[in-house]
């Protein structure tokens, strides 16, 4: 078939072009495409487009490539983007073959890409597929995505309370409970907590049983500790209960009720894991510098003390560098109810001293140096009595835990808040903002607990801690499930959890 207008001739899949009155190089094309239909050479592999471009078209994939003028020759007998072919045109009316061969094509390209048929392949409209062909299986849709486990450290943190640990103490004197979430390295943030004095002990040392009232007082603290853990998302907890549990006659008896009444299961831990846990929540508060010290939780029904030696090969976890132990059972409660807490005077002081320290004789421990000349030795208290000391010291207007816990005291300023506390009677040691009324008969027990360590390891200096169980409660579990060695491997924290770090 012969084209009038420039009498090229077409091949069956050849394009259609006007190349008329385009200068001597589209006349130069025009001839050399008739010399090769004429060869029996299909013209579109090389052909002058109207405006002076060349295009070349590959009959396998119908492909157009860029011309000389840099623009991509468009084949003027399909629309790319609809689908359509251009049947209506007048240059095409007597092109079939070229149009089957065109649909040919195009079907073959619709069955690996774009929208599927119901048979799984697609189909341009005319083009049905045979009976007999197999249909396409349809793809299987991507597997969901896993949803992160709580407390994944490798997870970001999506929701309030993600990778969340708990830890409760339910002491003779306080219940406490801290929930909180892993930060820097060996470091945490406090999400929630809750303290209330509850004297869980109040005539155990009389009765060696535990009183109804004390129990009610203590179960309505742990029932609104059981309502914060429901509100979180906890990924673990540890709740623990200390001597008034461990020495009561009644103590396993209590503890069914608070499971039966709140939904808590609490443990009684011994005398050494105490004093392990007191020694593992002051880890970062023991310097490079140290080579020995003395850790002390005074409690409310016993007291603990570690002797900690530090060598070259110090480990992460200062617990297991504990050399002696030991708990003495006593503690600011019933030291107080044995002498009375309301009305102290130096004799009632000194008698309270000594009971102490011919407890402390029964301790085999041996010489660890120290003095009040070693540098490299000092004492650390992580008990309400210390921090009281240090809150008076400071003369705060009302306790700030931030102002307080790490801070240093001398022996000289620890003797002289010693003998203010003790010209206090009790209304004045009531009044301060820093003891209150719910401790003024027992920080004067609590003096005497101290004042009998300090006298068996003498020191020039002491470091205040307000941190004790829940801290080395939180601080074991984070390490067991090794949070901190995985922010190590991937590089630090994300994004948010340190935003949230640094906006505390």
């Amino acid at each position: 078939m012969e084209d009038p207008q420039n009498s090229v001739e077409l091949s069956d899949g050849g394009a259609r072009l006007n190349n008329g009155g385009k200068g001597k190089r589209a006349r130069r094309r025009s001839r050399k495409g008739r010399r090769k239909a004429a060869a029996g050479v299909p013209a579109s592999q090389d052909a002058v487009v109207a405006d002076g471009s060349e295009q070349v078209r590959s009959p396998e994939s119908g492909e157009a490539k860029h011309g000389r003028n840099g623009k991509a020759a468009r084949h003027p007998s399909s629309d790319q983007k609809t689908g359509e072919t251009l049947a209506n045109s007048p240059d095409h009316d007597d092109d079939k073959p070229a149009r089957r061969k065109r649909k040919r094509r195009r079907g073959r390209r619709a069955h690996t890409k774009g929208p599927l048929g119901a048979d799984g392949c697609k189909h341009i409209a005319g083009n049905k597929p045979a009976a007999s062909a197999e249909p396409v299986a349809q793809p299987s849709p991507p597997p969901p995505r896993r949803e992160a486990r709580q407390g994944d450290p490798a997870a970001p943190q999506r929701a309030p309370g993600h990778g969340l640990y708990a830890a409760l103490d339910l002491g003779t004197n306080n219940c406490r409970l801290l929930i909180a979430q892993p930060t820097r390295h060996h470091q945490f943030r406090v999400v929630d907590g809750f303290s209330r004095i509850v004297r869980l002990g109040e005539g155990l040392a009389a009765t060696g049983s535990l009183s109804p009232a004390a129990m009610d007082r203590a179960i309505e603290a742990l029932a609104m500790c059981a309502a914060k853990l429901r509100g979180r998302s906890v990924r673990r907890m540890r709740l623990i209960a200390t001597e008034a549990c461990r020495s009561a006659d009644n103590g396993e008896i209590f503890l069914k009720r608070v499971r039966e009444e709140t939904g808590l299961e609490l443990e009684i831990v011994n005398r050494e894991t105490e004093a392990r846990l007191a020694v593992s929540s002051c880890a970062s508060l023991i310097g490079r510098e140290t080579r020995s010290a003395v850790l002390f939780d005074i409690g409310g029904g016993s007291s603990e003390i570690a002797v900690i030696k530090l060598d070259e090969n110090r480990s992460y976890r200062l617990a297991n560098h504990i050399s002696h132990w030991t708990s003495l059972p006593v503690g600011v409660v019933t030291l107080s109810e044995r002498y009375g807490g309301h009305d102290v005077t130096p004799e009632i002081f000194e008698n309270m001293v000594a009971e102490v320290t011919r407890m402390l004789g029964d301790f085999n421990c041996p010489g660890i140096g120290g003095g009040k000349d070693d540098e490299g030795f000092h004492l650390i208290g992580t008990s309400g009595t210390v921090t009281t000391l240090a809150g008076v010291h400071l003369d705060l207007p009302r306790y700030d835990r931030r102002k307080v816990d790490g801070i240093w005291l001398s022996d000289d300023e620890v003797t002289a808040m010693q003998s203010k506390l003790l010209s206090w009677d009790f209304a004045g040691r009531a009044a301060n903002p820093c003891i209150g009324p719910d401790r003024a008969d027992l920080v004067l027990a609590g003096c005497a607990i101290l004042e009998a360590i300090r006298r068996r390891w003498p020191s020039s200096r002491m470091r205040v801690a307000d941190r004790g169980l829940r801290e080395g409660l939180l601080t074991d579990m984070m390490m067991h499930d090794g949070v901190w060695r995985k922010q190590r491997r991937r590089g630090g924290f994300s994004r948010r959890q340190g935003a949230a770090a640094n906006n505390d």
